[in-house]
């Protein structure tokens, strides 16, 4: 015998270590791109659906020769768009 261990014995540890792998490193996972994809959403909503009733509100308390409806909802989009970009700029740089 020459004292090297034998292939199954080798095919195990292999096998074994990239189990552990697996285990300490999962991949991601289908729930976290829906749960990311959500919260996208929200972060451009929220801001949109805010300023259109903003927009309302002082269409009516002070009105201009331009609709703050309009205005408002356009500024929510840009506020959202940023939002959203720092928030998938942060999951990227979880990874």
């Amino acid at each position: 015998m020459t004292g090297a261990p034998d292939k199954p014995a080798v095919d195990i540890a292999n096998q074994a270590e990239r189990m552990k792998s697996r285990r300490e490193n999962p991949g991601p996972s289908p729930l976290r791109g829906i749960g990311t994809f959500g919260m996208i959403g929200w972060s451009i909503v929220v801001p949109t659906v805010g300023g259109a009733f903003l927009g309302l509100w002082l269409d009516r308390v002070a009105p201009q020769g331009f609709s703050w409806t309009l205005a408002l909802i356009l500024g929510g989009v840009v506020v959202g768009g940023f939002i959203s970009a720092a928030w998938i700029n942060k999951e990227g740089s979880d990874k």
